[in-house]
């Protein structure tokens, strides 16, 4: 039980001195005590989920409303490579789109990040310069998880040696699924610290979590233990990133800072290719969490081809009419 001060029974001194009230700071002191709050959550309604993103879906959104979409959207963009081939080359050449997207266009926004892996966060560090776009960095033995504590926080601050302000960890699915939760905290609590001054994005790679219920108690684990950010997925399984999850992690932030005052951002990852896609998604965010929540600073997009098809878009509202494939770069 947690055991609340009575306010009222405070002098003025006191109530200035008092620390804040930490409603679950008894939810993780034993597995058995955060297994039942996490399963003491409410249950999701799958059907209902469907049903809810299916009629936020068919909204329209025209003119001036979707230029100013098109650009938030641009604004929220974590352009993102992670392939085994990537090169300081590839790196610079991304860290330069995200800087000037349309170079046409200079009232064009940058991007908020550009996401690489850890080895190659100096090299998007030193080309993105003071342009204020954050530098993430996969770590924690990505995309699986499957490393020693000990090697993923050597990762982590690797990463941010190299220069990566944003680490976006994945956690250990086999330890959720088979109900450690308390494990899984307290790895991401250790991850966290390990990022000193970095924000930390705990990625949840939810099509591994079978259950939107299990979506729902990931997300309140990682919240519990400290993530900036919840994401939904790696890119590097299917399905990634869908509606019906993002509608949960959002009600998940929108919940958990009526509960504790603090505010926790989303990032659906995987999937997201069209304008449509993302529109979709800013739609999603308005009706649930709230208009709080419309920043890069509390959502992104992770996406690679997603910025070309809102730049062609873009340039169409701007224009009148569609350029061809060649007026965006090939990343």
């Amino acid at each position: 039980m947690t055991h609340v001060l009575d306010p009222d029974a405070l002098s003025d001194g006191d109530r200035l001195l008092a620390p804040p009230v930490d409603p679950f700071s008894d939810v993780t002191r034993s597995d058995a005590a955060f297994r039942a709050f996490l399963h003491g959550l409410p249950g999701v309604d799958q059907v209902g989920a469907e049903a809810r993103v299916a009629v936020l879906g068919t909204r329209s959104i025209k003119t001036t409303a979707k230029a100013w979409a098109i650009d938030m959207a641009i604004s929220m963009v974590d352009l993102t490579t992670l392939e085994g081939s990537d090169t300081s080359g590839k790196v610079r050449s991304l860290a330069a789109k995200a800087r000037r997207p349309d170079p046409g266009d200079p009232n064009c926004p940058p991007v908020a990040a550009v996401c690489v892996y850890g080895d190659l966060a100096g090299v998007a560090r030193e080309a993105l310069g003071t342009s204020g776009i954050h530098v993430a960095a996969v770590a924690t033995a990505f995309p699986s998880g499957r490393a020693s504590r000990a090697v993923k926080i050597a990762d982590v601050k690797d990463a941010v040696a190299n220069g990566a302000d944003e680490i976006d960890m994945v956690i250990d699915r086999g330890a959720f699924l088979a109900g450690r939760y308390l494990d899984v905290y307290e790895e991401i609590v250790a991850v966290k610290e390990a990022c000193g001054s970095a924000h930390l994005k705990v990625i949840l790679e939810t099509g591994e979590l079978v259950t939107l219920d299990n979506v729902r108690r990931a997300s309140w684990l990682a919240m519990l233990a400290g993530g900036d950010f919840i994401k939904t997925s790696t890119g590097k399984i299917s399905p990634a990133a869908t509606l019906p999850v993002c509608l949960v992690m959002l009600e998940a932030v929108r919940d958990f800072r009526v509960a504790t005052g603090t505010q926790v951002g989303v990032k659906p990852a995987g999937g997201i290719r069209t304008t449509k896609d993302a529109m979709k998604h800013l739609v999603l965010v308005n009706e649930t969490a709230g208009p709080d929540w419309l920043s890069p600073d509390w959502f992104r997009l992770g996406a690679s081809s997603l910025l070309n098809d809102l730049l062609l878009q873009r340039q169409k509202l701007r224009t009148g009419h569609y350029s061809g494939p060649d007026y965006v770069t090939v990343d």
